[in-house]
């Protein structure tokens, strides 16, 4: 998957399905994975929710998630699989690359 970016998730209902699958905690985030069994290009979404904060608050935080995603985690991602990033607040004060690495460890699916 050599500097392919992963697909969005787009509709309620492709986020909802990934609820279903496995969720890994963290102290940043909570990442949620669903293997789709298709092969295709892996799909990723973000979500934060209000209790986060007011709208800037979030969209600083998804714009940090997703530039995490974008320049390190894509490359861990496994094809066929669906991914949701819950942000917590605390993403906005870790540094960018302790945020990378927490996140490239969530998606390989490695403990601590």
């Amino acid at each position: 998957m050599a500097n392919r970016p992963p697909q969005r998730l787009r509709k309620r209902a492709e986020f909802l399905a990934v609820r279903a699958g496995e969720k890994r905690r963290g102290r940043l985030f909570l990442l949620e994975a669903l293997d789709r069994k298709d092969g295709g290009a892996p799909r990723v979404g973000v979500t934060v929710t209000k209790k986060v904060g007011n709208a800037v608050v979030r969209n600083r935080i998804r714009r940090r998630i997703k530039e995490a995603v974008r320049v390190h985690a894509a490359d861990d991602m496994v094809a066929g699989n669906d991914y949701v990033i819950v942000a917590r607040r605390d993403v906005l004060a870790a540094p960018f690359s302790t945020l990378t690495a927490e996140l490239a460890r969530r998606i390989r699916g490695t403990a601590s």
